[in-house]
């Protein structure tokens, strides 16, 4: 059985190694406990979603391929179907029936504006193909990044036109909290890879370790 002096050794050896992920998890843990969830989405910053004015008269798609989904969307130009079918979406005009173009930077710029209930100032807009989206959007999707003074960004669907997601300063840093409370900064997703195992391992060993110091150091004492 190892003495207790040996046991004092390794557990200050432990102790350094796993000190920088204890900091990290301690500091992200206590700064993602800080704000509520809702604040967090930026539930509050959103404007009700629009509604179809009644009576308004709408036409059904033609559409010679199997469907997977198709929605009524009432986007701020005009009322659209979106239909998806694998991982394609279609969209077209909802009262003539016609193929709806792109949606381009002036008109991601309108969206945006309207699915903010109080918009700042609009300072900014990028475009991103689906296999080069944003960490922030998480889908890969075509899309527009509407950027507000207040920090705040929107991002549109390029295809469709809809909202994917609304992204404020207090995300962005939760976010990159939450990468490293679970030590992945780049994907922010992957909760099951071998240096967060590695380290919450030492980490419990240092754990028992050091309560078997204590053990021993009672029957000492």
């Amino acid at each position: 059985m190892p003495s207790y002096r040996q046991l004092l050794r390794w557990h200050v050896w432990l102790g350094w190694i796993v000190v920088v992920p204890l900091l990290l998890w301690t500091a992200s843990g206590l700064f993602m406990t800080l704000f509520p969830i809702d604040q967090v989405r930026g539930v509050a910053l959103k404007a009700e979603p629009a509604q179809l004015a009644p009576g308004t008269p709408l036409v059904a798609p033609h559409v010679d391929v199997p469907i997977d989904q198709i929605a009524l969307y009432p986007r701020v130009d005009r009322p659209v179907w979106i239909i998806r079918y694998g991982k394609t979406v279609m969209v077209r005009d909802a009262q003539h029936d016609g193929v709806v173009p792109h949606v381009d930077a002036a008109l991601a710029k309108r969206i945006a504006h309207a699915a903010l209930k109080s918009p700042a100032s609009i300072v900014g807009a990028d475009h991103f193909n689906a296999d080069h989206a944003p960490i922030a959007l998480r889908k890969d999707r075509p899309s527009w990044r509407i950027m507000f003074s207040d920090g705040v960004h929107v991002f549109v669907d390029a295809d469709s036109g809809e909202v994917l997601a609304v992204r404020s300063a207090l995300w962005r840093t939760y976010d990159f909290m939450w990468g490293l409370h679970i030590m992945d900064p780049r994907t922010r997703e992957n909760t099951s890879h071998w240096l967060l195992q590695g380290s919450a391992g030492v980490a419990l060993l240092s754990i028992i370790l050091g309560g078997w110091i204590l053990i021993r150091r009672q029957r000492r004492t």
